[in-house]
């Protein structure tokens, strides 16, 4: 039986967030600060300090927060956070290996009034799966809103609208019945047909374009509007929009768009094949089926490892392949190891072993998730509120900004810019509105489907293709090493939490800070 550790937090700091500035003095985080008081009376904890935040646990550095923690982590004895719900302590895992650091170290407790949770250095590994849990599920929404606002904007590239800033060549038009709409820049649009042009015969380089652009005068229409660069300029060789297609960077998805367009395709296709002229040398293994290619690092290089294939005969003769990896010798950095693919695959079927759940657990997590959607049904009302508060504010204010106009106290110039940016800012309040008028359960479905495919990554990854095993490769591991001829990984929350759940008979969590080598 587990003896009760003596060495806890007495003292504690209490923190409130909120997520815009507009609530940073309201109901909601007075509401907070006086549960999460009232709590510390109950539990014998002296609050030294309070924080209030009024910041986004999803966006950006979160600055008032890392303080909160290094305020805590300082102490001379340890020291409790406590918060309201996990969801207003955290919504990613970014923060928790940082925090775990600390809570390993006995500095830091996190307690969690709302859930009931502790979770301390002598924490059950239950308690901590649990956290874990919570934070998922936060996350989890918080995706699934994205993906929302993806498919509207998806909507509108399907309609053949462009949702970013007009390419040089082209300009926004912006107004209460034009948004958004795009059209040619008169000045600068005949300037870029002629680059595409002059390019396409292949006497000019780069660097010949750049003087010529310079000398026609052709600037960037936008930041400070000084005069365009190599790298813009190959930019703007790249960039089919000129033809009358949109490419997304991030997907390579293409889709046709409404506006007029500088030039035809085969003068782009002409100025693509001038540009790709040069005997450029291809990467050697693209072409190449490999599982591990481009997934696994040399520990002693920092490289990517090398895939190679060795043709060999059996002893009647029947041909079969072997595929090694090759990393560094940390005896003699100059020269290679190799190790067999096939024994690399041995080695995360047994990881994957490890993360099986049995179905007595996995029925009891899979309806502790369930029971924690009413936080996220909680955030989306109050989401909500925020967003349509949001939305009559900046209505009031191009309003009283028309009147101003009107009444000529400012100018032209002043209305159209303050205007412009304050439009901008109603459109992403309104599709954020209606992203989350479209948000549901479906994120909870998810985290199930993640937490059973824990259960089941070793059945899934074996009857995978090579493609198959690269993606759930991808999603499980955040790094896989070669140390010579040793292995070592971190896993990604939250498979961590489900690692060697079947050998200790509980649930348990591994700091993804930390490598771990492979069993030998």
């Amino acid at each position: 039986m587990r003896q009760k550790n003596t060495d806890r937090a007495k003292q504690a700091i209490i923190l409130a967030r909120v997520s815009t500035k507009e609530q940073e003095t309201g109901y909601s985080i007075d509401a907070q600060r006086r549960r999460v008081e009232e709590y510390c009376l109950r539990n014998g904890l002296e609050v030294i300090k309070a924080y209030e935040l009024a910041e986004s646990s999803t966006v950006g550095d979160r600055k008032k927060f890392m303080e909160a923690i290094t305020f805590a982590r300082k102490q001379k004895q340890p020291t409790a956070i406590v918060t309201d719900k996990v969801d207003r302590f955290q919504r990613r895992f970014k923060e928790s290996v940082v925090i775990d650091e600390f809570i390993q170290k006995g500095k830091i407790e996190l307690h969690f009034h709302v859930e009931g949770l502790q979770i301390h250095k002598d924490s059950k590994s239950q308690e901590r799966l649990m956290w874990n849990m919570h934070v998922v599920m936060a996350q989890s929404y918080v995706d699934s809103l994205r993906d929302n606002v993806n498919r509207s904007i998806e909507e509108k590239l399907l309609n053949g609208e462009w949702v970013s800033t007009a390419p040089i060549g082209y300009r926004h038009i912006k107004g209460p019945r034009r948004q958004g709409k795009i059209v040619l820049d008169e000045q600068r649009s005949p300037l870029v047909e002629r680059l595409f042009k002059e390019y396409a015969t292949g006497e000019f380089t780069l660097e010949d374009m750049r003087r010529k652009l310079k000398e026609w005068g052709l600037n960037n229409s936008r930041g400070n509007q000084g005069y365009l660069s190599k790298q813009h300029i190959h930019e703007i060789l790249q960039n089919p929009f000129y033809y009358g297609v949109m490419s997304l960077r991030k997907t390579g998805e293409s889709f046709p768009h409404k506006y007029e367009t500088i030039i035809d395709k085969e003068l782009f296709d002409r100025c693509t094949a001038v540009r790709k002229g040069w005997n450029k040398k291809p990467f050697k293994y693209g072409g190449k089926d490999y599982i591990f290619r481009g997934l696994v690092k040399c520990a002693i290089t920092g490289k990517t490892c090398s895939s190679d294939t060795k043709r060999l005969k059996r002893v009647d003769g029947t041909p079969y392949e072997i595929t090694y990896l090759g990393a560094g010798n940390p005896e003699n950095i100059k020269k290679k190891v190799w190790m067999r693919e096939d024994e690399i695959l041995k080695k995360v079927e047994g990881v994957f072993e490890k993360m099986r759940l049995g179905p007595e657990k996995l029925a009891e997590v899979v309806q502790y998730i369930k029971a924690g959607a009413g936080a996220e049904r909680d955030y989306h009302k109050t989401r909500m509120s925020e967003l349509y508060k949001e939305q009559t504010s900046i209505k009031n204010k191009l309003d009283k900004l028309m009147d101003f106009w009107l009444e000529d106290k400012i100018t032209e110039e002043e209305y159209s810019a303050k205007r412009d940016k304050m439009t901008e800012r109603r459109d992403k309040v309104t599709i954020e509105i209606d992203a989350h008028n479209k948000a549901d359960d479906s994120f909870n479905d998810r985290i199930i489907e993640l937490v059973q495919l824990s259960d089941n990554a070793e059945k899934f990854f074996k009857f995978s293709n090579t493609e198959g095993k690269r993606r759930i490769l991808n999603l499980v591991f955040s790094k896989v090493e070669l140390r010579g001829k040793n292995l070592e990984y971190s896993i990604r929350k939250p498979f961590d939490a489900f690692l060697e759940c079947g050998d200790i008979g509980e649930w348990c969590t591994l700091s993804d800070s930390n490598a771990r080598p492979f069993d030998s």
